[in-house]
């Protein structure tokens, strides 16, 4: 590889992945930008509608109604509240998946890792089981008795979950959600041709469909992984490309469903299955990690040591880490697998399988995830990846990055293991932002795009303005790939944050921006600040938390939005969604949300500006609390 296809590439916060990139003899995502730098301004500002034949209707300050008579606001909300329930339907599917594997196990007596968070379950919904297994089935069904209501029946679980102050507001606002799936059924209906041209109701039903996705398809996600792979632990691990060992042979992993993976895990490790490897001229088998799955996977590595490497990095690294030549599977099953790296997996020969049909790439083998054949399944994958090692290594040449990364960013970090580390109680990390010694708290949560100044740029610029004003970062998300690859995961990264904080970092020996992992953890930290709300007696909009999707991607990012707004939360986004064309939305969104919930809508690309902006909140809600 010693032609690069075009230089010409989207600047990236990881320099040495930029420079990589630029060096590549094939395109990829990053060279493809500036061919793809002039947009559609009626798309940009959600003014287009082509729900009926009639269009493409396209609204101007001339033609302000489409032909059918709908104005810019009416265009715009249905537009959005279809990106809102499609976004919710994504999560929606992985919590369904989550809570039948979960089941399907129990029933076998099969093993679940996490104990403690299948009796935290099961106390929060009442569930009274002494055997561990009728207990972990009941928990199961009551996730999946939820989701499966009808939108006019409420899910039981939301006033189980939630918090109480806010599950009040949002009876007061007529905003509690039916069942789940029905929600996002509704959400799709409402928006369709001729219907619904209210643009306020269609804003009240995004944040229903927030509110399911949240308490779903974010919180007990997350909590349901706990009970089958085991419950995240501190610990320090390497990241970036340099986890890639060309002496195994290397799957890397795409989508956010991890749960299909735990028969595979065990079985790569399995002496058959190594002795499989070592007969080809590998020492083993190792997991690469890539977007959401990966930092699921890196989150819960200290139980996964053998078969995993460490998260090489976000969906715009994928890429990248296939051009390295030493890659020679791809497992996916869910989005955030970019179609951009099948035309890198046909020139490299690389294997491509999907295990959820709603995954399936172009020029992949789908083998879709069947619980009752998973151990058939997983011998077929395992020769499958051997066949795929014998016919491209030697052939292919490889194109390594060893320094790329670090060897030491801090993972681990959720509700539990963070509040065990503080001894059990958030109380030191109250009365350190009491006392000002840390500011406030910032979510810089979601995904990565490769517009918002390039990639990670301003997720990255905005985290090291945060930190330098002594405001401490939680982050989860594609987001976490980019900051922990520019090394800001790292105790020396304490170096970077204000006096106080870079006081607080070094006496606790822990970075200024913890990592808790995949886009689902975003129910993690909605955790911690109820239970940090709860312990000072103040509703969410109360607390010195802001949150950031700085350079939000997918239709999924906006349901965790509307989430964020539920709670009463200030969100920042570097690029708007495409609503600018409706003054009323805009409106809504950025004013008059805080009368509704609590929350807000704040858009600014600039890194200094928008830390100007958030800390500013920050300091209003410390005066607010006489802090």
């Amino acid at each position: 590889m010693n032609q690069c296809y075009g230089c010409n590439t989207c600047k990236s916060a990881d320099k040495p992945l930029e420079g990589f990139i630029q060096s590549l003899p094939m395109e990829t995502s990053h060279h493809r930008v500036e061919k793809q730098s002039t947009k559609c301004g009626f798309g940009l500002q959600g003014v287009c509608c082509r729900l009926c034949a009639n269009g493409p209707c396209r609204i101007t300050p001339s033609s302000p109604r489409g032909i059918c008579g709908a104005n810019a606001d009416t265009i715009v909300t249905r537009n959005f509240l279809r990106a809102v329930a499609a976004g919710s339907g994504c999560y929606i599917h992985i919590v369904e998946n989550t809570a039948l594997n979960l089941k399907n196990t129990a029933k076998i007596k099969g093993e679940l890792k996490g104990i403690a968070s299948l009796d935290h379950l099961a106390d929060i919904f009442g569930i009274k089981e002494d055997d561990v297994y009728a207990k972990a089935e009941k928990v199961a069904d009551a996730v999946l008795g939820d989701l499966y209501k009808p939108e006019y029946v409420p899910m039981e679980l939301v006033e189980k979950v939630g918090y109480a102050p806010r599950v009040k507001r949002w009876k007061e606002l007529g905003i509690m959600p039916g069942g789940a799936k029905s929600e996002v059924f509704k959400g799709v209906v409402k928006c369709s041709t001729n219907l619904n041209s209210d643009p306020v109701d269609m804003l009240l039903d995004c944040l229903k469909l927030g509110i399911s996705t949240g308490v779903y398809g974010l919180t007990l996600t997350n909590l349901l992984n706990d009970v089958l792979l085991g419950q995240p632990e501190l610990r320090m691990a390497p990241v970036g490309l340099r986890v890639i060992n060309p002496d195994y042979i290397n799957i890397m992993i795409t989508g956010h469903q991890h749960t299909i993976f735990v028969d595979l895990q065990e079985r790569l490790i399995s002496k058959e299955a190594i002795a499989k490897a070592n007969a080809v001229g590998a020492k083993g088998f190792k997991l690469v990690g890539c977007t959401c799955v990966g930092q699921d996977l890196q989150l819960r590595g200290a139980h996964y040591t053998e078969v995993f490497d460490g998260h090489a990095g976000n969906n715009y690294t994928s890429e990248a880490i296939l051009a390295t030549g030493a890659i020679d599977a791809v497992l996916s099953e869910f989005n955030c697998t970019l179609p951009g790296i099948e035309p890198i997996c046909d020139e490299l020969n690389i294997k491509q399988i999907c295990l959820d049909d709603v995954a399936k790439k172009a020029n992949a083998e789908l083998l879709k995830f069947d619980f009752e054949n998973r151990e058939e399944q997983s011998d077929i994958i395992i020769d499958k990846v051997i066949e795929s090692y014998k016919e491209r290594r030697g052939i292919v040449p490889l194109n390594l990055m060893k320094e790329h990364g670090n060897d030491h960013s801090l993972t681990g970090v959720s509700e539990g293991s963070l509040k065990a580390f503080l001894g059990g109680s958030w109380k030191p990390l109250i009365d350190l932002i009491v006392a000002g010694e840390i500011k406030g708290i910032a979510g810089v949560v979601g995904c990565s795009n490769l517009t918002a100044g390039g990639h990670d740029v301003l997720t990255v610029d905005l985290t090291k303005e945060l930190i330098a004003r002594d405001i401490i970062v939680l982050t989860a998300g594609c987001s976490s790939g980019g900051i922990e690859n520019c090394g800001l995961m790292t105790p020396e990264a304490a170096e970077l944050a204000g006096p106080k904080l870079k006081a607080v970092c070094k006496k606790l020996g822990i970075p200024p921006v913890l990592n808790f992992g995949p886009c689902l953890a975003i129910g993690r930290l909605e955790i911690v600040a109820t239970q940090i709300a709860a312990e000072l007696g103040v509703d969410l909009p109360q607390l010195p938390l802001v949150l950031s999707a700085a350079q939000w991607l997918e239709e999924q990012a906006l349901a965790d939005g509307c989430f964020g707004l539920s709670l009463g939360l200030p969100l920042h986004l570097g690029l708007p969604p495409f609503i600018t064309g409706s003054k009323t939305v805009v409106k809504v969104l950025t004013q008059d949300m805080k009368e509704l919930t609590g929350g807000q809508v704040i858009i600014n690309s600039d890194a200094i500006e928008s830390a100007n902006i958030l800390e500013q909140i920050i300091m209003e809600k410390r005066i607010g609390l006489n802090i």
